[in-house]
């Protein structure tokens, strides 16, 4: 897997119980994936990442840029 710098956001669900996914420089869906743990919020978000870059691959579609933030 290539080392691509895509934000990955992941937030406490009251209303699923359970940690939601999401990628903010991909459009569409708010959330991805999720998890029980954040543990495995990451690791279910790092295969949803990778899946989404397959996909627009297959498509032939430009992978988004990622949004880079610099400390000052």
């Amino acid at each position: 897997m290539t080392k691509l710098k895509y934000q990955m956001v992941i937030q406490w669900s009251v209303e699923d119980n359970c940690f939601l996914v999401g990628f903010p420089d991909f459009p569409g869906q708010r959330f991805r994936t999720h998890g029980d743990t954040y543990q495995s919020a990451v690791a279910n978000g790092i295969e949803a990442l990778e899946s989404l870059i397959i996909a627009y691959n297959a498509a032939g579609d430009p992978l988004p840029e990622p949004t880079v933030c610099t400390a000052a």
